[in-house]
């Protein structure tokens, strides 16, 4: 089986969704000649030519204004925003537009579109290119948001995605992008192509949208993370060696809600990381359901380890960072509490 970094496998997605369907469309900011700020759209304008892959102007309002009466007339867009702090423009569409096109028509017409945005820090990108506004979107009736882990799900999730006939907010961790970093940023980046999640098919996959994985099973807490904290839990375990179990999300709305009750009724712990900044992150909503559906298992408060309720620092990049050294923190007070 081919190894492949997440943009390799990410481009793999649409290459395969392209081929397969003459209706979808790429397109966004420098994704044509240029192949993408992080090159995952590269080869597909000259394998697909410049009307099925084109560089759009700099108007992200323009760029998902375009994709939503694309798909009213039948294509099905996969755009990019260049960075997911960028995106802001374009929230009026999204919200307003998108997400309430089925809804409007009473189901006469959906919005099959996918907007991709590189999402979350770690790259010294400072307050402009850091930034994890997954919560902005959850918080939206009528949009669906992923979040991949790994190259293997990327891939599956992204072909889902465009195959979706309503539209989807896809969150691409960007310290990923080349391997699965753990936050040890002291330490050498494992390469995707020694890791196992590494492998990815040639061929067409999808994993459906809304189902969560267990990464590491575990009985004395439930770790629940999505994207880059997933690594990080990870690691964070494996540092303190704490028994827990570790649930990737995958797919934020909808939300595998049965797999976090399942693992929290058994461990009666739980401990929700993610980037974004804590107050009203999405942590915030899994915490919330967490005590309502599992109150009687409980063992010890749930809780939360996240971004600071700062913009993001360039300067103090890793102490904003939620590190395994915090998330072990957390999973040692919960097992005393």
């Amino acid at each position: 089986m081919a190894r492949m970094t997440m943009i390799e496998a990410i481009r793999s997605a649409m290459d395969i969704a392209m081929g397969r369907d003459d209706d979808v469309v790429v397109f966004g900011e420098d994704v044509g000649y240029f192949g993408g700020v992080f090159r995952c759209t590269q080869g597909l304008q000259a394998k697909y030519g410049k009307t099925r892959c084109f560089d759009t102007p700099i108007s992200e309002s323009g760029i998902v204004g375009a994709a939503i009466g694309m798909a009213a007339y039948g294509l099905r867009p996969c755009v990019e925003i260049q960075f997911a702090d960028y995106m802001y423009p374009a929230y009026d569409q999204l919200t307003q537009e998108a997400a309430r096109i089925r809804y409007r028509s009473n189901g006469d017409f959906t919005c099959p579109i996918v907007v991709r945005m590189p999402t979350g820090g770690g790259i010294f990108g400072g307050q402009t290119h850091s930034q994890s506004p997954e919560a902005l979107f959850t918080h939206v009736c009528g949009l669906k948001v992923v979040v991949p882990s790994n190259p293997y799900d990327a891939k599956g999730l992204l072909i889902a995605a465009i195959e979706d006939p309503d539209p989807v907010i896809f969150l691409e961790p960007k310290r990923l992008y080349n391997g699965p970093f753990d936050g040890h940023h002291e330490r050498p980046v494992t390469a995707w192509s020694k890791h196992d999640l590494g492998e990815v098919p040639d061929g067409y996959y999808a994993i459906p949208i809304g189902k969560a994985d267990v990464r590491r099973p575990g009985t004395a807490a439930t770790v629940v993370a999505y994207g880059t904290m997933v690594h990080v839990a990870l690691a964070a375990v494996a540092d303190t060696g704490i028994d827990a179990e570790v649930i990737d999300l995958r797919s934020l709305m909808p939300l595998d809600l049965d797999a976090i009750v399942t693992s929290v009724s058994k461990t009666g712990r739980c401990v929700v990381v993610h980037e974004a900044t804590l107050t009203s992150g999405f942590g915030a909503e899994i915490a919330a359901l967490v005590q309502e559906f599992c109150f009687y298992h409980l063992e010890a408060p749930v809780m939360r380890v996240a971004g600071w309720d700062t913009p993001y620092p360039h300067a103090q990049e890793w102490d904003y960072f939620p590190g395994p050294a915090r998330v072990g923190r957390a999973l040692i007070e919960v097992l005393e509490a």
